[in-house]
């Protein structure tokens, strides 16, 4: 308490007094039990009144122990259940979650991870995926400002994400591995790994590359093989020793029907293999006739250029070609789309070839657009020139009608770079983007889509899509998204289809781990998104005839429903609303593959290496004893003692008001009881 405040109440004191004794003893000149009392209830609440007005503040200090935590992650995926280790890790946890010692040393929490983390430590080893990676990335989140210990009990094979094995550079707590499995090695043989792309072209030959690995001191001879259906297309005889322990295989098959087309690769199974589901993998290939030629053409260097191009050319059915305005009239016959990008006064003769081939486009503008020209080479839209240049940072509109647009945070995305002034259309439009300005969304497009006499085109208003595509990356880890984004807008523009009120978006196959997810968009007879639309998609299993029914889920602006776990197969599907005639049908194939499978050991070396990176040991499952006294006698998690200092003052004291009502009620008593009111 200050100085200051201790004299102030001094001074209080002194004040009440002397109002007490001026009024029961000075005043009355009586010196009776009954005046000396009021005086001191008197002085009482004028002090008790004046103290409220100082309102002195104390310290109030309160002591607590504080555990450290004991983080336990489990591996809930499948590998734990082929390994045979899903008992010993039910065991295990229901140890822990009655060892007494633990708990009054540690405040235990457990979580369960395979492809993602959640707080149910209920087991299953049911999950296709194990991103232990993953774990890292959220615990480091809630557990960065205390003390917790992180039990790890996995077999260590991860089928998905970073690699984990040095993840203790940004998770600063220390980790404990737990393995699951044991360190006995077998003979076997596995392919570790098929390279091939999605797509391929009719008449065309398409390259497969096949990584196996040996695994033995013996040598021995198996074969590769390939087939579709019934038939071998592929066969190749390998050998294996301990000092040839793997062998990479390239051939290229034909593509010679259009369509989805599935592949076995094979390899013979030695005598006595204990695991021969690694031997076999099961790939597919999408045969189209057609591939889809882009030309970008602009007259200037710009970071936009490659980065549209690299979206572009993501999808394999696509090539993107950057050229000149003069170089695109002498191949203006090889491209099905033109992205016209800041178009400068060299561009005449090419919009005159684009119109006359009746090809449809893209134009991209920005501030080093001569808009004076643009307006004057196309009728359908008009800039507002005005030698001023804005930033634009976009806004989904949520209510676009043409096909499905993913929402990637748009509003996050670095502005676009453009001339200032309202862009007039004089047809209708279909508003992908919006323009934002300070937070404000104008209702002006950044990025719309219009069709005119059968021919389709879009206008972005606005260079800088590259850091679109950088920022995109940074918030997902990966071009994908983006380029999916991009790629979309291509589609619509490179086909002459007209629009329809129902539209689905969804791959032709799926691996056996991938999530089989089919998203759906349903309009009015306006084109106006419709968010009350009762949409079903009737899934049929074409080898056995067994058909099913699943709803589709509002999911921002699509509607969404998640397939993921059907059984590897071919499936025919129909989409529809159940009040409309409206519906749309497809095929899709999921290809049988469990990842999780293809393990026959714990990966021992990378959790050991894990456990050295943090300073810490790794323990077999059997040796859990031991970790456990380790963990209660290590210096670095015992239980710490911490004060919480806090500042109360007087006027929160609710018993000083008390004492107050208290004095005044007496007093009036008294003297009211004695015949002095």
């Amino acid at each position: 308490m200050q100085t200051e405040t201790l004299l102030y109440i001094v001074l209080a004191g002194i004040i009440a007094l002397s109002l007490a004794l001026f009024q029961y003893i000075y005043k009355s000149k009586k010196r009776s039990p009954i005046y000396i009392g009021l005086t001191f209830l008197r002085f009482l609440t004028i002090f008790s009144v004046l103290l409220l007005l100082i309102n002195p503040k104390f310290d109030k200090v309160t002591y607590y122990n504080e555990k450290p935590n004991l983080v336990v992650a489990i591996d809930n995926s499948e590998s734990i259940a082929y390994l045979n280790q899903d008992e010993k890790a039910k065991q295990l946890i229901e140890a822990l979650k009655n060892n007494d010692s633990l708990h009054k040393n540690f405040n235990v929490e457990f979580y369960s991870f395979g492809k993602d983390l959640s707080t149910n430590d209920t087991l299953a080893f049911n999950e296709k995926q194990s991103n232990m990676a993953l774990v890292f990335e959220r615990l480091s989140d809630v557990y960065s400002n205390t003390i917790s210990p992180t039990l790890l009990i996995t077999d260590g094979n991860q089928t998905y994400g970073n690699d984990y094995e040095f993840m203790t550079k940004s998770y600063k707590q220390p980790i404990f591995p737990i393995i699951l499995g044991d360190t006995v090695k077998y003979t076997d043989i596995k392919i570790q790994q098929l390279n091939v792309n999605r797509y391929a072209y009719l008449k065309n030959r398409f390259p497969v590359e096949v990584i196996t690995t040996y695994n033995g001191n013996s040598n021995i001879n198996t074969q590769l093989k390939v087939s579709s259906g019934t038939t071998t297309v592929y066969s190749q005889n390998l050998s294996f020793s301990s000092s040839k322990t793997s062998e990479i295989i390239n051939f290229t098959l034909p593509a010679n029907r259009v369509g989805v087309r599935s592949y076995k690769v094979e390899l013979i199974p030695l005598t006595n293999e204990k695991n021969t589901v690694n031997n076999v993998k099961n790939f597919a290939v999408e045969v189209i006739d057609q591939k889809t030629n882009v030309a970008i053409v602009s007259d200037i260097l710009h970071p936009d250029l490659g980065a549209i191009k690299k979206a572009i050319e993501s999808n394999e059915q696509r090539k993107a070609t950057i050229l000149k305005p003069l170089d695109f009239l002498n191949k203006s016959n090889e491209f099905q789309l033109v992205i016209v990008y800041q178009p400068t006064n060299n561009f005449r003769a090419l919009f005159s070839e684009i119109n006359k081939l009746g090809l449809n486009k893209m134009v991209i503008t920005g501030p080093k657009t001569n808009w004076a020209l643009l307006n004057q080479l196309q009728s359908n839209y008009n800039q507002e020139i005005t030698n001023q240049t804005e930033n634009y940072q976009p806004n989904l509109n949520q209510n676009y009608a043409t096909f499905i647009v993913d929402d990637l945070n748009f509003g996050d995305f670095p502005p676009l770079q453009s001339e200032f002034g309202e862009v007039t259309y004089n047809n209708s439009i279909q508003t992908i983007l919006f323009k934002n300005i300070n937070g404000t969304q104008l209702e002006e497009p950044l990025l719309a889509t219009f069709e005119t006499n059968g021919k389709k085109e879009a206008l972005l208003v606005g260079e800088g899509i590259w850091r679109w595509r950088a920022q995109s990356f940074l918030n997902k880890k990966t071009f994908n998204a983006f380029d999916n984004f991009f790629g979309k807008l291509i589609q619509y523009l490179s086909t002459n289809k007209k629009r329809s009120r129902l539209n689905v978006d969804y791959e032709s196959f799926y691996n056996g781990n991938d999530n089989v997810k089919i998203d759906a968009q349903f309009f009015n007879k306006n084109y106006e998104f419709d968010v009350n639309a009762n949409l079903n998609i009737i899934l049929k299993n074409k080898a056995t005839d067994i058909t099913k029914t699943f709803p589709f889920v509002l999911k921002n602006n699509a509607y969404q429903v998640d397939l993921s776990g059907l059984d590897a197969g071919e499936y025919s599907f129909a989409v529809n609303n159940a009040s409309e005639n409206i519906s749309k049908s497809g095929k899709l194939k999921i290809l049988e593959y469990n990842v999780e499978q293809q393990f026959l050991n714990a990966n021992v070396t990378k959790l050991q290496q894990l456990a050295t990176n943090s300073n810490t040991r790794s323990y077999f499952i059997d040796n859990v004893d031991a970790l456990t006294n380790d963990l209660i006698t290590d210096s670095r998690f015992v239980t710490i003692q911490k004060s919480s200092k806090n500042i109360v003052p007087l006027i929160d004291w609710k018993y000083l008001l008390a004492l107050i009502s208290l004095c005044l009620a007496l007093e009036w008593f008294i003297r009211k009881y004695n015949g002095l009111i």
